[in-house]
């Protein structure tokens, strides 16, 4: 059970990532339930810091 989980909030970061890397909004995010939307916008954030670091 926790590997389901913690799986859930890999994926949910990975694709915040995503989101971030391709310029989305944050309020984008798809995700409801606190933990998985805390994990989606840390994705999102460090997303978008890589696509600033890569630009300079």
């Amino acid at each position: 059970m926790k590997r389901q989980k913690r799986d859930r909030l890999e994926r949910a970061q990975s694709k915040g990532y995503q989101a971030g890397i391709n310029g989305r909004s944050s309020e984008t995010c798809p995700y409801q339930a606190t933990d998985a939307r805390s994990q989606w916008l840390g994705g999102w954030r460090d997303g978008r810091d890589s696509k600033t670091t890569n630009m300079k």
